[in-house]
């Protein structure tokens, strides 16, 4: 077996924690297919994931991202990020920014916070609410004033569409006057709820075409902003992933844990295993042969992508403590 670079890691460099599939909106390009409604039988409650959080404490985790469905409407969203910041944690927040006022911000910014990230899929609110059913893009807007007011770093998301993908230079520049450092974006992926509405969701060729013609013209200007959009599509991800596994626990809303988030497998569950025990899993998910072969072929086969969130236990996955097995 060759010699991976997460072999000489203790822990995960970052742990990406979707804390609920619980959302207060019903985005049509949702890769985790949240709604209103729409959480988990067996979400992790509150003292479980509290006991997950001491668990990366212990084990060192520097970096944790939490996320959703929309994590705000967690009600124990403040414990978590609390205790794992006040450990020392540092924490990305990622928000659809319904819910984040100056409040949240003022809280939030006692914490050691790497960024927010607010999603802004449109910028008009025409564009914005029918990608984003149920949104209001002022609020969005105003979320992102509140990032910065408060002093922290602020990152803008957005999902390209046949609905808004040629709204994409004004949001670039909505995003520049709101004062953000980063603009992530790139090929919208077939995941969740955007793999079943694919058909009229995809933007066409010439779309893509004149995005990427947008992209790479705005990254030419001199400012702050950097625009991130390399890997352009999972399937250029999962082909890195192949050779270069991320430093990166993928953590569902049950505490499950999986291999990636283009592919549907689980390697361990955090209520039954530790964190160590979990990414040692996840190490040795990367050179079990069903794994590689999925994602070799989720990189030659983009409709392989719907199926990721038809999660599947592999058959040795850490599912109990080891003393126990």
């Amino acid at each position: 077996m060759s010699a991976k670079q997460i072999d000489s890691l203790g822990a995960p460099l970052l742990v990406s924690w979707q804390i609920t599939r619980d959302c207060d909106l019903c985005c049509l390009h949702c890769c985790t297919e949240s709604a209103p409604g729409k959480r988990l039988d067996d979400e992790l409650d509150a003292d479980e994931a509290m006991r997950v959080v001491d668990d990366m404490v212990r084990n060192d985790v520097p970096y944790v991202m939490l996320c959703g469905g929309e994590p705000l409407v967690v009600p124990h969203f403040f414990a978590i990020a609390e205790a794992l910041g006040s450990a020392g944690v540092h924490l990305k927040i990622e928000t659809n920014g319904q819910r984040f006022d100056a409040t949240v911000a003022e809280r939030l910014a006692r914490l050691p916070i790497r960024s927010v990230q607010v999603s802004l899929d449109g910028d008009s609110e025409a564009i914005y609410g029918r990608q984003r059913p149920g949104g209001s893009l002022a609020k969005a807007h105003a979320a992102c004033r509140a990032v910065r007011a408060a002093g922290m770093p602020l990152e803008v998301t957005f999902a390209p569409t046949r609905i808004n993908i040629d709204d994409a230079p004004r949001v670039i520049e909505r995003a520049r006057a709101l004062g953000a450092f980063r603009f992530n974006t790139g090929r919208l992926m077939r995941v969740g709820t955007a793999a079943r509405l694919w058909n009229s969701l995809e933007p066409t060729t010439d779309q893509y075409r004149e995005f990427r013609a947008v992209l790479e013209r705005e990254a030419q200007i001199e400012a702050a902003m950097e625009l991130c959009y390399s890997p352009f599509d999972l399937a250029e991800a999962m082909r890195r992933s192949v050779d270069d596994p991320p430093a990166t626990l993928l953590v569902l809303p049950n505490g499950w844990v999986k291999v990636a988030a283009v592919l549907p497998h689980i390697c361990a569950d955090l209520r039954k295993a530790t964190l160590a025990q979990a990414w040692q899993a996840y190490r040795d998910a990367w050179r079990d042969p069903e794994v590689i072969t999925a994602a070799r072929s989720a990189v030659e086969d983009e409709s392989k992508h719907a199926q990721a969130n038809r999660w599947r236990m592999l058959l040795w996955s850490v599912s109990e403590p080891m003393e126990a097995r």
